[in-house]
């Protein structure tokens, strides 16, 4: 189970509740994976905040419900987030969701408010998504007046 990526204690002891195997049975289990080494819920939380910010291109919130609802305390997902976002520009990141969100014109105010809907469900900070789209929205009356 372990050899197809990161797993949380919480998700593995419901995987192996699902197979059948007893509460005393999950417990050793988890106790001797965790004594090896094989299972480490910092290492875990490490794995899930750069997959959410380099390859899903999540903010800083997103990351840190999915790396909870892992079931991961709050403190070592605040931990791992803190530590992976710390080292990229999540400016630039937001920049380029942006960039691929974006096909054309930010022409209504209905299409201004789902893209910054989107911003927020991908875990964005409301006042970084706001001032982006108006960094947006400047750049592109520049460019038609031009």
């Amino acid at each position: 189970m372990l050899a197809r990526g990161e797993l949380s204690a919480a998700q593995l002891r419901l995987r192996l509740e699902r197979k059948g195997f007893g509460p005393d049975q999950i417990t050793a289990a988890l106790q001797r994976l965790q004594r090896s080494g094989a299972l480490d819920e910092e290492r875990t939380a490490q794995a899930l905040a750069r997959r959410s910010a380099h390859v899903r291109m999540h903010g800083r919130l997103r990351a840190l419900r999915e790396i909870e609802g892992r079931g991961i305390s709050r403190a070592l997902a605040l931990r791992a987030v803190d530590a992976v976002y710390g080292e990229l520009d999540e400016q630039d990141l937001l920049e380029q969701v942006l960039s691929r969100r974006l096909h054309g014109p930010l022409d209504s105010r209905a299409a201004l408010r789902r893209v910054y809907q989107h911003l927020l469900r991908r875990g964005f900070d409301a006042s970084a998504a706001l001032s982006a789209l108006k960094r947006h929205s400047a750049r592109e009356m520049a460019a038609d007046g031009d």
